[in-house]
């Protein structure tokens, strides 16, 4: 089956940016806005996206759908979605490219195939593609995960891991457990050292000997405070992964608390948009400790 005609569910920041992309090459690419707040209604029109009046109509339309939606937001989208295909009978195939556990995957898989639909199992690596960056990979596995074959190439990179269900979410799971995991133990190491009062000199000792540490932290520091409350869910998904395997979630489980904490921080208030982009690790540091739990119920 040719595809031609694309759905996604959402356009958010990484949906807007692969729709775009994907129309850039050719493709149709449509989403159903009801109900999506001004933002992502935004963002979808900057990509280019054709916006459906009805989830039906949407499925009606579709060759293929794409969930990209925040990873607490996945089941929700999957059960619109099965809802929808089960009462109008439109069922395309549906891939979850979400930041899910694979036990997450084949839930949602059965909720689809329920539905009528073949399920793909998908996770994306990289930040959103744009006209000058095209190394976003999207694994997919499954018995359909070919169909995605077509996409390698138009603006993002596909790759194949069979037809097991649970394959691609596992691959994410292990990437964004060392990448985002990586950046909640860097956000305790600062937010540790402004607590004890060695902020300039950790940051000196970082800069001089952990360079490429440094220059890490110092990227993520403007972005992590408002993308917190994303990374919550997805650790909780990377622990639940860890532990069915057998491997202590506890590592997780902890930057579940780091995430948590940034999230209620001012910091927090921002969005991408208005971001302060020249935070730095230091500044950052000082608003995390300021309101550590502790340190907020001693006052």
């Amino acid at each position: 089956m040719a595809l031609k005609t694309v759905a996604i569910i959402s356009p958010g920041d990484m949906g807007h940016a692969v729709g775009r992309m994907l129309g850039l090459h050719g493709y149709e690419v449509i989403t159903c806005l009801a109900n999506r707040s001004e933002r992502t209604k935004r963002l979808a029109a900057a990509g280019g996206i054709r916006d459906c009046p009805t989830m039906a109509e949407m499925l009606e339309r579709a060759d293929i759908v794409l969930s990209i939606v925040p990873p607490g937001l996945a089941t929700q989208a999957a059960d619109e979605v099965a809802e929808s295909m089960a009462e109008s009978g439109y069922c395309p195939p549906y891939a979850d490219c979400n930041a899910v556990s694979p036990e997450s995957a084949n839930a949602i898989a059965k909720q689809i195939s329920d539905a009528g639909a073949d399920f793909i199992d998908g996770g994306i690596l990289g930040p959103p593609p744009s006209e000058t960056r095209s190394n976003t990979r999207f694994y997919f596995s499954g018995e359909r995960a070919e169909l995605l074959a077509a996409l390698d190439g138009k603006g993002i990179v596909v790759r194949l891991l069979g037809t097991e269900i649970g394959r691609a979410s596992g691959i994410k799971m292990c990437y964004a457990a060392l990448t985002k995991g990586t950046h909640a133990l860097q956000t305790a190491v600062i937010t540790l050292a402004e607590a004890l009062g060695l902020t300039e000199e950790v940051s000196h000792e970082f800069q001089t000997s952990q360079e490429a540490s440094y220059k890490q932290m110092a990227s993520s520091a403007p972005r992590l405070p408002v993308v917190a409350w994303r990374y919550i869910d997805e650790m909780k998904q990377i622990a639940q992964t860890f532990e069915a395997a057998g491997v202590t979630p506890k590592f997780h489980e902890g930057a579940v608390d780091i995430y948590t904490h940034l999230a209620t921080t001012p910091l927090a208030e921002q969005t991408l948009e208005t971001r302060n982009k020249n935070l730095t690790p230091q500044q950052a540091a000082a608003v995390y400790a300021e309101y550590l739990p502790m340190k907020m119920d001693d006052t």
